[in-house]
This record gives C-alpha cells, structure tokens and sequence, in this order.
C-alpha cells in the first residue's frame, strides 16, 4: 500500500517515517513537508541515512487523499482540522491524526481546552485509537485520532480500574522528556534551562487532561468517583515518559490479577515484577506497567513508562494502522530497544 506523512518534518513524522519504510506492508511513503520541500528526508531525519534516498515533497491534501491509500496527520495544532474536510472528500482508505484536534468527542469539553472547534462535525467520524485497550475494535476504522503522549501513559494505567467501580479519584504524576514539546526552540526545552532540573508546567489544566478525562467517562464504570488529575513535570532527558498513578479504593481489592486480565494478549504492554525505568521503554512500542499495593489492598500505585515519540505517537499510529486495516497488530513494530541511551 501508499502511504503519506503530513508534517513529515517533526519528530513524530520523523519516527513515522522511520517505521514505514521498513514496514513489510508499505510499498511506497511519501513525507509531505512544506517547510522542507526538495531537501533529502536523511537532512532533516539523520537516523534515516542509508534507509531512504527519498525527498520531502509538496502535496495538496487532495493530491495526497487520491495518491494514497493511507494518510498520517503530523501536523501542528489546528492544521488537521483544518484540511481533514478535504482529505475525506477524496475517500483513501485511512486516516490518521496524530494532533488532537479529533481525540475528543465532546465538543464541549473541547472547547473547555482548546476553543471553539472549527469543525465539530466531524467529531463522530474520528475513532480514539487507543490501540492496546481496543485491539481489534478498531477493525474497520477509517478515521482514527490518537491519543497524546500522556494520556497514553495515564490511560493505561487507568483502564484496568475502570471495571472495578472501587476508585476514588487517580492522581497521575508524570515527567517527560524535551522530545514531547517539538522541533521548534522553547525558554522550557533550552539545554541550559532543562539540564540538571525537573519542574512542573501546566498545572491544574494539561491539554492531554481533557482526553484522559473524556474517555474515564466513557468507559462508564458505575463506582468511579471523582475525576483523574494530570501533574506534568519537564525533565532533564530527551525521550521518554514515567508516569505514577495513586488512588485509594472504597474497598481492598487485589489489583494484579485485574492488570493481567485486562492486558491478557496485548503485544505491546509488558506488566513488570518492579516498577519501570525510562530508558528500557526508550527506542520500543512497549507500555511498561508495574502494579503495586500494600497488604491492606485499599490503596495502589500504577507505574508505566514509555517512549513518547513511539507509543506516545509514531508507534501507537503504526499499531493503530495496523488494527484498522487488519493487519498483524505488531507489523513494523519489531523494535529492539538501546541501552544505556
């Protein structure tokens, strides 16, 4: 199959490049790039060298939507929303957005975060593609959204609860890596500001909040009581998210076992003996997951790690991919992680 990468420049579109090409389902990938039209892929991506000879080119939606039989939306905030009408004018076979200008299916509590959306309408057609709590449900899709970075980490650790109708308000601690805020220069991702020092952004109201919050009231679990709250920190590393959830349970509960039910047969979450290091989640699609509870069973701690440009974006879309066309859930995804990194 064809498949294009819009925004082919950043490094999510960068990581999407990386495993297409070596997808053993693709045949052609064409990185569409604006900014960089003309330039060699490997001058903009140096861990391409020797993968591809390929230049970024300059495509219209519609000349993409009718090239291809996949599209993949790596775009700046706002962007995809803004060519997606056209996209599923010209009908290709799958849509992925890797913004979040379709996570949400609340309109409302999208413009709580972000504003006004400029096309709710087009909200329904988008599947949120948590890849590893749908699996084969998304069969079939033909727009999906993927989630963002923390939510990914926070909604893995939050999925298993939402069976039990015991939890009472998760809090969800999580550090990032410089990667997660792009390509472009900020006060916050300089070396000299970010080395050696952790600190907290975003308090009380992280964007990614509002998805991990629109699908724990999707999943309608009757005793969940409260809302989860995202704490975001900035770290002194490149790649990478640890996040930790804690919650108190109305009633003790031996959680192991409810961990292992819910990711029974799921190719890329690990559940751990010991809580996850960053580095061992770098370089891989894997969620890293650790559950741990003290004998009294009323409280838990949920430790997950992974990459962010990887399951928290290029990998995840792959997966995704991979799920809505049918194909083996891990196709491209064979990734061998790097350490010491």
């Amino acid at each position: 199959m064809r498949v294009a990468v819009l925004g082919a420049a950043g490094y999510a579109g960068g990581e999407l490049l990386r495993l297409l090409l070596q997808h053993p389902n693709v045949q052609a990938v064409s990185a569409v790039s604006r900014s960089q039209t003309g330039k060699p892929l490997a001058s903009v991506h140096p861990g391409l060298v020797g993968s591809s000879d390929a230049r970024f080119v300059a495509l219209s939606p519609d000349e993409v939507a009718r090239a291809h039989d996949v599209v993949f939306l790596s775009l700046e905030h706002g962007e995809s929303a803004r060519i997606v009408p056209e996209l599923l004018a010209a009908s290709p076979r799958l849509i992925v957005d890797l913004a979040a200008d379709f996570r949400l299916s609340d309109a409302a509590l999208y413009a709580q975060h972000y504003g006004s959306h400029p096309a709710p309408e087009l909200l329904p057609r988008f599947t949120y593609a948590l890849a590893d709590v749908l699996g084969e449900r998304l069969r079939g899709a033909q727009a999906l959204a993927t989630p963002g970075c923390f939510a990914t980490a926070a909604l893995l650790a939050c999925w298993p609860l939402s069976s039990l109708g015991v939890v009472v308000e998760p809090a969800l601690f999580a550090i990032t890596g410089s990667s997660g805020a792009g390509t472009h220069p900020k006060a916050s991702t300089h070396h000299p500001t970010r080395a050696q020092n952790v600190f907290a952004y975003a308090p009380l109201g992280h964007r990614h909040e509002a998805e991990i919050l629109d699908q724990w009231r999707r999943w309608r679990a009757p005793g969940l009581l409260g809302q989860p709250r995202l704490m975001t920190h900035a770290g002194p590393f490149v790649r990478g998210i640890h996040l930790t959830l804690h919650a108190r349970l109305c009633e003790p509960v031996d959680l192991g076992p409810v961990y292992r039910h819910a990711y029974a047969g799921r190719p890329c979450v690990r559940l751990l003996d010991e809580p996850p290091q960053v580095t061992h989640a770098v370089g891989t699609n894997l969620a890293l997951v650790h559950v741990c509870q003290p004998e009294t069973r009323r409280e838990v701690q949920v430790h997950v790690a992974i990459d962010n440009l990887l399951k928290g974006a290029g990998g995840q879309a792959i997966q995704a991919m991979n799920l809505a066309l049918g194909l083996s859930e891990t196709a491209g995804l064979a990734l061998s992680r790097h350490f010491p990194c």
